[in-house]
């Protein structure tokens, strides 16, 4: 039977073992932490009595990955969203709130709305985004359209800063032409925000692990890989510590994060400087009227999400936060969710949850670090976010990155 070791259980290496498992290997899947999930993981949280996810990682209705991961398992758990890609607004400096609103079909008529597009914006405004759509390898994106205006200030800026997790104007102007090529080009259908809903383990983790385990391919938990053997173009033997593993004709899916990945093999490329995210969530059910999402500007806080039994707060590129004393940015960040709901209340449970290495720095320079799925042993294929995928860090990058590794190892198989 033809075997395959996937090392590391987020949703890439789950990705992996899922496409693996469906086309006949026999999958040991092996994690050194406690729990799967990587950076998209869910816990119970004894300050809040709430259970909560690490972030508050969002997802488009037009990243097919995440669809065809979640059909597979048999995810039933709904990921919750609008019925149309309206994005709301609210600047705390000036008092200023509106909604962007994207028509459903690819030919974007929102654009000449004046009660869809953004306040104080003329149609003239938004043509030079198309040079944002061409593939300009090595250009960021302040070096293909100008940063500044109402369109970049009040739209531009905030949804890159979510999705590059990076300043946007020294963001990868490659890697953002792909997401707007998938979403926004192909109009609001494609665009709707979608939220784990309640927790991204419901939504993505535990339905893959009980699909693994029905198939003989159940994760083993607190399982670290301490070395990699090489032998010519082979990878050879796997150090656990406590014992070592020789390999004969399996496959190794190498799904950790770069930094761990690098530490193991020297020789391969990888990004080493990351950017930070910070997540807090209180425990209040938000007004009745508050949107899913709201963007804020004049603000720490960045993104609120509404849900039923808390509110969240994201701040992405938080390298200038992520060192301050928690229970400050819990205060500061209670304080602009009352003016951004219009409410008045004492600050309930709260917790705070740093991420200081989140995601790579999606800069050119970064990207062009990222190394493909394959490698130069023939035995070794990489997964992750990190990998090359040309997307972003995101849940969308990482599942696709399974996929490509199981995909080489199918068909080197088949070959």
């Amino acid at each position: 039977m033809r075997k395959a070791i996937v090392v590391g259980a987020g949703l890439a290496g789950l990705s992996a073992a899922v496409r693996l498992v469906e086309a006949g290997f026999a999958v040991e899947i092996a994690e050194a932490a406690t729990q799967a999930g990587g950076r998209c993981r869910s816990y119970h949280d004894a300050q809040l009595g709430l259970t909560i996810d690490n972030g508050n990682h969002l997802v488009l209705a037009g990243n097919h990955a995440v669809t065809r991961f979640r059909q597979t398992v048999g995810a039933d758990t709904p990921l919750s969203g609008p019925d149309h890609a309206d994005f709301a607004f609210a600047d705390l400096a000036s008092g200023a709130r509106w909604t962007i609103g994207i028509n459903d079909g690819p030919l974007p008529w929102w654009v000449l709305s004046t009660s869809r597009r953004v306040p104080g914006s003329r149609l003239a405004d938004y043509l030079p985004l198309v040079k944002l759509l061409a593939k300009t390898p090595g250009a960021t994106v302040g070096q293909r359209i100008r940063a500044q205006g109402p369109v970049w200030d009040r739209l531009l800026e905030p949804v890159l800063l979510a999705v590059l997790n990076t300043p946007p104007a020294e963001g990868s102007a490659a890697l953002t032409a792909a997401v707007l090529r998938e979403t926004l080009l192909r109009g609001g259908k494609a665009s709707l925000p979608r939220i784990a809903e309640p927790t991204l383990a419901a939504a993505f983790i535990d339905p893959a692990l009980e699909w693994l385990a029905g198939r003989g391919a159940p994760v083993t938990f607190g399982k670290r890989l301490r070395a990699i053997e090489t032998e010519g173009e082979r990878i050879a033997a796997l150090d656990w510590g406590d014992h070592r593993q020789e390999l004969a004709g399996e496959t190794v899916v190498l799904a950790v994060p770069p930094w761990i990945a690098k530490g193991l093999l020297p020789e391969i490329t990888a990004p080493d400087t990351f950017n930070s995210i910070v997540n807090a969530h209180f425990a209040c059910p938000p007004p009745a009227d508050a949107p899913p999402m709201l963007a804020l500007l004049g603000a720490r806080a960045q993104w609120l999400f509404a849900f039923p039994d808390r509110i969240s707060v994201t701040v992405s590129a938080a390298d200038d936060i992520v060192g301050l004393d928690r229970e400050e940015l819990a205060r500061t960040f209670w304080d602009e969710i009352q003016r951004a709901y219009g409410f008045t209340a004492e600050m309930p449970a709260w917790q705070v949850v740093k991420e200081k290495r989140a995601t790579f720095a999606a800069t050119p320079a970064q990207d062009a670090l990222r190394p493909q799925a394959h490698t130069r042993w023939g035995n070794l294929l990489l997964a992750g976010d990190w990998v090359q995928t040309g997307l972003p860090a995101t849940i969308e990058g990482a599942l696709r990155s399974g996929e490509t590794a199981a995909g080489l190892a199918i068909g080197a198989e088949r070959r």
